[in-house]
């Protein structure tokens, strides 16, 4: 019976799809029967268990995309100056590029031989793109990166509201039960 009581409604969820927590607004009414105190404990208890799992996930994903996005940026910004240097007709550029944590080269780049640029993709793949291409890629991989971000701010902030409405319930339903247990020996004298 409690079982039947904890389940939420499936159409109280976050935008993607994360359930939300049952709100004990009477707990005489939530609870009704002392046996019933302890698998509503217990299923609140697995509930901010799978609440702060999930906490932990969305907080990787977003510190993995706080990461990502200034690289995005930085690669988006030298892709658009070479492409406005190729259409300015600019003089030859030299230049210092990174081979390696301590290794750098020099190198000098004519912004008529600029047809294309080389992406890191990850996996060390790297994959030859022509700059207008890439331009457009990075700012849609960007847009992505941040729209995600944003969710995934949201998810935490909607995850721990449901964390803390859980652990409020759990006290609540704690608290009632003492209170049960109290009259039940006073009673009892």
């Amino acid at each position: 019976m409690a079982d039947k009581k904890l389940a939420t409604d499936p159409t109280q969820t976050n935008p993607r799809g994360i359930p939300a927590a049952p709100f004990v607004d009477n707990v005489a009414d939530y609870v009704s029967s002392r046996a019933e105190v302890e698998p509503t404990l217990r299923s609140f208890q697995e509930m901010i268990s799978k609440y702060q799992f999930m906490e932990v996930n969305t907080t990787r994903r977003a510190n993995g995309l706080r990461e990502k996005i200034p690289d995005i940026k930085k690669t988006l910004e030298m892709v658009r100056f070479l492409k406005s240097r190729k259409e300015s007709n600019a003089a030859p550029l030299e230049t210092n590029f990174e081979l390696n944590d301590t290794l750098y080269a020099r190198a000098v780049v004519d912004p008529s031989d600029t047809e294309e640029v080389y992406l890191w993709l990850g996996a060390n793949v790297m994959l030859a793109y022509p700059v207008g291409e890439a331009k457009g890629m990075l700012e849609e991989k960007l847009g992505a990166a941040e729209v995600s971000l944003k969710h995934c701010e949201e998810d935490l902030e909607f995850l721990r509201e449901q964390i803390t409405t859980l652990e409020v319930a759990t006290a609540r339903v704690y608290n009632w039960d003492v209170v049960q247990r109290r009259k039940e020996k006073a009673e009892d004298k």
